[in-house]
């Protein structure tokens, strides 16, 4: 178990420091990560910490904004949803990689009406806010995707090849 602990650690942090190349608008893993660490961490706190901390490493470099709240308790939503993929399948991957790309647009975007002054407090103000990124939620839904998919697949590689062989 100690040693999923370090593997599945040592993923996340590198996939939070994927964060730091050049790539598409949102084309990131965070919701890869939050998956992970929800799905493989066997404790509820090592699921939250580890992630959270890879994060925030990531962030000290990328910087901060006003929308960070709505971001870090989106990102967190994502581990409890990936405590749903203990047994996970290709389907159960994906419904869990859209939901969590669908939750984390409604909320971050909700977090840009509330913080800044670039829509009017209203409910037309929230829906041009929404509508406008739209074009966002497609590149986060295809970045949670492809990073879901090669972190999944890879940690199950190396339960087979590594983990189980190391253990016997």
């Amino acid at each position: 178990m100690k040693k999923q602990i370090i593997w599945v650690s040592a993923i996340i942090l590198l996939a939070a420091l994927t964060r730091l190349l050049p790539h598409p608008p949102n084309v990131t893993p965070i919701g890869a990560m939050a998956l992970v660490g929800g799905a493989y961490l066997p404790s509820l706190p090592l699921a939250f910490m580890i992630p959270l901390i890879a994060m925030f490493i990531s962030d000290l470099f990328i910087g901060f904004h006003a929308t960070m709240p709505f971001v870090y308790a989106a990102f967190l939503i994502g581990v409890l949803i990936g405590r749903t993929l203990h047994q996970w399948n290709w389907k159960k991957l994906l419904l869990s990689s859209l939901s969590f790309s669908i939750l984390f647009f409604l909320i971050t975007n909700f977090g840009v009406w509330i913080m800044y002054d670039y829509y009017p407090k209203s409910l037309q103000g929230l829906l041009l806010c929404y509508t406008a990124a739209l074009p966002f939620f497609t590149y986060e839904a295809l970045g949670t995707l492809f990073y879901s998919t090669i972190l999944f697949f890879g940690i199950e590689v190396l339960k087979r090849y590594v983990w189980d062989t190391q253990m016997s």
